[in-house]
């Protein structure tokens, strides 16, 4: 029997999925080992060989496919643990990544520090001012050579860098976008004066405009690219040493999976990789399950991540911002806080605070009893009577309450004058709101009412914490995958190959126009649409699928907005009609009459999403068993506000298609506690996937 593996590596635990031939399901959780992330991998890997009964070897020999979701690249840039990078950059620019466009002092901080002055600072760029090299060149915004590349001069900046031991280095020039030469030239003297440097080229990797955003995004991909490199290679070797011979896929942010070969070469790309595992298998249950209108919230030990599908489709965010720098590549948008059952809680001027910072694997939450003193949620969830301590991970971790309720005591409860319960219970309903708030931002930012989504609910602690976030956020209906705490593995193991190209276009309908198509050139459209596509087709081949969208913004505007346009050749009226997507998005997002159309329209970047499918197995359905189960058995489980209620508890094995529960009900899985709160209800649907009524009217619609 063939098989399929997919693995995720979270801040608290390492997830593995491993689907058969036949459609059957395995999720193995292993401790992440921070000083060495690959052995989390080998360690999952390992405990589903012996879950299968055979030796690892073995279970490899009968490998299909084996593909990875990585936070390698987050962690290395957040935590500034990138390579020595070296900055080639048009003369005259060199503080380019100072300036980040007058929006350093803010950039990538949250709403209550913006508001506050004193909370600013300035990020200090990944590349200090001595590894900045100003090149002697210059080429004009329509793509003409108005000052040639001293070559002479480029190599002695070359050299200069590979003497100060950088690694790495990153080419961005001026107009470059329009006229590549310059940079092309740059990188074969870097390839004869240092053939071992990485080097990545803004042209290359993201010909659009914007000097800040191509050169930050450039510098982070050549400071991440040596990183990711020796971390592909050492993950390669190893599964290869196990006797693979399989071909290895990377999650990327976009959407999809590149060969485990050009993960390097796109390191940025590989930013928010984890997360987006999780949204696009929750894209692809939507569709199985009829739901199109979806909020993805992945609570695991670190963070909450929050991610949105509206009409089946994930929404995309053209620039984002990660580690206080801008990253313009188009990436599944998912939004986080540090809101993770591993989330720290701690009494602060008389209040109550729960994250952002995370107790992670080690020394982990109290409860563990591996050296940690700070309570957590998951700590809280213990001491409440949720989680059962000697039925972690299946009973193969068992979880020691007293420490935990000692932790809470002495650092929460005493402090704040509660008893023991009212302080845990406190910690979850700080948490819950934080989250619920994060729910309602994501959605109503982006112009939709939460009111009519359906909340997926994954990660390890997501499933314990969804029927309070969800009903908190006025959602009436949750989903709770049979992959839950393995979710972005599945959609690591299950996700499409992807790529991505854009263009910069730079055509606009001037103030007061009538019709866009008499002043913009649909020729040149239809020309940069077939170049794109022609790149497509050679990183993905001629079966590609290919979606167009071009890039679009009232003139005088920074925010941009992303509009399909046919993946046919455009008439006069198609572009025409892209204007009037474009008004209806942005007053959809802003709210009715507030597009300035009078302003004039700037067609900005052209973009081409490509698709080739991977093989993968089809989930089978469940077998049919008894709807009206007895529970397992009865404990007391501390509701807040309402005190101790006497739950009936199930095994999730003893669930099947079609049975309903009502509220409160705790259902065990060996992965994930599911709670169902007063008044709610669950039930369970035919590929054994849990949906929650969160309210009375339920589910009112599957939208």
């Amino acid at each position: 029997m063939g098989y399929f593996i997919g693995t995720d590596i979270g801040g608290t635990f390492t997830d593995l999925v491993m689907l058969s031939e036949a459609g059957e399901v395995m999720i193995v959780k292993s401790p992440t080992t921070p000083s060495d992330r690959t052995q989390g991998v080998l360690h999952a890997i390992d405990a589903a060989a012996a879950r299968l009964g055979v030796e690892p070897k073995s279970l490899i020999g009968q490998l299909a496919y084996f593909a990875h979701g990585t936070t390698a690249a987050t962690n290395a840039f957040i935590e500034r643990k990138g390579a020595k990078t070296g900055l080639l950059i048009t003369r005259g620019f060199a503080d380019t990544l100072r300036i980040e466009r007058c929006m350093a002092s803010w950039a990538g901080l949250a709403d209550h520090e913006i508001a506050h002055f004193s909370k600013r600072t300035i990020p200090v760029p990944i590349i200090p001012l001595d590894l900045i090299e100003e090149i002697e060149e210059r080429i004009d915004e329509r793509g003409k050579i108005i000052a040639p590349l001293v070559e002479e001069a480029a190599r002695e900046s070359i050299r200069r860098l590979a003497a100060k031991g950088v690694e790495a280095i990153a080419i961005t020039l001026l107009w470059s976008f329009r006229n590549p030469v310059h940079e092309q030239r740059l990188e074969q003297l870097v390839r004869e004066e240092a053939p071992e440097m990485f080097v990545t080229a803004s042209a290359a990797l993201i010909p659009i405009l914007g000097e800040y955003e191509r050169a930050s995004t450039t510098s982070i991909n050549s400071y991440l690219g040596p990183v990711i490199h020796r971390y592909i290679n050492g993950l390669e070797r190893s599964i290869r040493g196990y006797g693979y011979d399989g071909p290895i896929s990377i999650m990327e942010s976009g959407g999809g999976v590149l060969p485990a070969s050009e993960a390097a070469f796109q390191a940025a790309n590989l930013l928010t990789s984890g997360p987006a595992g999780g949204v696009l298998a929750s894209q692809k249950l939507g569709e199985r399950l009829g739901f199109k209108n979806i909020i993805t919230s992945d609570m695991g030990g670190t963070s909450f991540d929050v991610g949105l599908i509206v009409d089946g489709q994930p929404i995309l965010a053209t620039s984002r911002e990660v580690g206080r720098f801008h990253v313009a590549l188009p990436a599944i948008k998912v939004t986080a806080i540090g809101a993770g059952g591993g989330s720290i809680a701690r009494v602060r001027g008389g209040h109550l605070t729960v994250g952002p910072d995370s107790a992670g694997a080690e020394p982990g939450p109290v409860c563990f009893g591996r050296g940690g003193t700070d309570p957590t949620i998951t700590d809280a969830d213990v001491v409440l009577g949720i989680i059962d301590p000697d039925y972690f991970l299946g009973g193969e971790m068992k979880l020691d309450a007293a420490l935990a309720e000692d932790a809470i005591m002495e650092r929460i409860a005493k402090p704040l004058g509660f008893d023991l319960h009212e302080a845990a219970a406190g910690i979850r309903e700080v948490a819950n709101n934080q989250m619920a708030d994060l729910l309602r931002r994501v959605t109503t930012r982006s112009g939709y009412d939460p009111r009519g989504f359906t909340i997926f609910a994954y990660g390890g602690a997501g499933p314990t914490h969804a029927h309070l976030y969800g009903s908190i956020a006025g959602i009436s209906a949750a989903v709770v995958p049979t992959t839950a705490s393995g979710h972005s593995a599945l959609g690591a193991v299950t996700a499409d190959r992807h790529r991505s190209f854009s263009i910069a276009f730079g055509h606009h309908a001037p103030p007061r126009f009538k019709k866009a198509s008499d002043h913009v050139d649909v020729a040149g459209m239809n020309d940069g649409f077939a170049k794109l596509d022609q790149l497509c087709r050679t990183a993905l081949g001629a079966d590609a699928r290919i979606e167009h969208l071009v890039t679009m913004r009232f003139r005088f505007q920074v925010h941009e907005i992303p509009v399909e346009a046919p993946s046919k050749q455009l008439t006069p009226a198609d572009l025409d009609a892209l204007v009037d997507c474009f008004v209806e998005r942005y007053e959809q997002i802003y709210g009715k009459n507030t597009a300035l159309r009078g302003t004039g329209v700037e067609f900005n970047v052209l973009r081409a999403e490509a698709v080739a499918p991977v093989q993968k197995p089809v989930l089978s359905l469940l077998p049919k068993r008894d709807v009206s189960p007895k529970p397992l058995s009865t404990r007391k489980v501390y509701f807040y506000r309402l005190g101790f209620k006497e739950t009936p508890v199930y095994r999730s094995e003893s669930l099947g298609p079609g049975t309903l529960l009502r509220g409160p009900v705790i259902v065990e899985r060996p992965d994930t506690t599911i709670v169902v709160g007063l008044n709610q209800s669950l039930e369970v649907e035919p590929y054994g996937n849990f949906i929650l009524r969160l309210t009375e009217s339920g589910i009112r619609s599957h939208v």
